[in-house]
């Protein structure tokens, strides 16, 4: 492939936590400024093409070879998906196909030079997860999602230790559904528990990038096919998320001359690992 400049695996210990919805919205965020495509290795539950609204499509081909699907949000996207026969058809492989199938979705595919190539992984540190950090090459980010409960920071704590164990030079940490606000009264219910991933993310040494509260808006989006980041009532979180993002990728030593926020304005240069 056109090899990107930057490469985010979002991952997780665990499934549920919203892996797929962070990997999505910081994407569609970066897309407004950076050239970013989304990589869905999740072969067992694609999900990406639901959640942007391109559930149905195909990969048209190009001289051969099958071309991402374009989005209305700037983005390009490769996925299982589009070649499943329908959508509930399962993918019963074992881990050698499932390497193979990455080593097509990355190599076999025509992509577009990009400034960032988003990798949406299945929960866990298996076969897809070590087969795109062998195939993308040391030196690339990830992204690890919790939500707070000690279950899931259990796990979490796995996948730190993998991205370091592969060579991951920049890693940071996302609490997700960190609270909820009480559509009667006001208050914030805290149906996980609050602070799990910044206190992980201290003990671990690595960044933590920010706390996602539990939002109706974010699951009707999701399944709408309407990515939160967009949405008025659920955008913030998701931008100030992306903004770190970006200061991950970019690393320390560029944060003071770049933009404060990625909803507009000049387009940033990020510099190659």
């Amino acid at each position: 492939m056109n090899k990107p400049q930057h490469v985010l695996m979002v991952l997780s210990g665990k499934g549920g936590v919203g892996k797929s919805t962070v990997a999505v919205n910081v994407a569609v965020a970066l897309a407004h400024w950076l050239e970013v495509g989304i990589l869905d290795a999740d072969l067992h539950g694609p999900n990406v093409p639901k959640m942007l609204g391109i559930e149905g499509a195909t990969m048209p081909l190009r001289d051969g070879k099958p071309v991402p699907v374009s989005t209305p949000h700037n983005l390009v996207v490769a996925s299982l998906a589009f070649a499943l026969p329908r959508a509930d058809a399962p993918v019963i492989w074992r881990g050698p196909l499932k390497m193979k199938a990455i080593q097509q979705l990355l190599e076999d595919v025509a992509w577009p030079p990009l400034d960032l190539l988003v990798v949406d992984l299945p929960p866990g540190t298996g076969d897809e997860a070590l087969s795109v950090a062998q195939l993308v090459g040391r030196g690339e980010a990830a992204v690890v999602v919790t939500t707070p409960q000690e279950v899931a920071l259990l796990d979490a704590s796995k996948a730190v230790n993998f991205a370091r164990k592969v060579g991951v030079e920049r890693i940071g940490l996302v609490e997700n559904m960190a609270g909820l606000v009480c559509p009667h009264c006001g208050r914030e219910i805290a149906l996980y528990g609050v602070g799990g991933g910044e206190e992980l993310a201290a003990r671990m040494g690595v960044p933590f990038l920010g706390r996602l509260p539990l939002l109706p808006a974010v699951v009707q989006g999701g399944d709408r096919g309407r990515p939160a980041v967009l949405l008025p009532q659920a955008r913030g979180p998701f931008l100030a998320l992306a903004e770190r993002v970006l200061s991950l990728l970019e690393g320390p030593e560029e944060g003071s001359s770049r933009p404060k926020a990625p909803h507009g304005g000049e387009k940033p240069k990020l510099t190659p690992s």
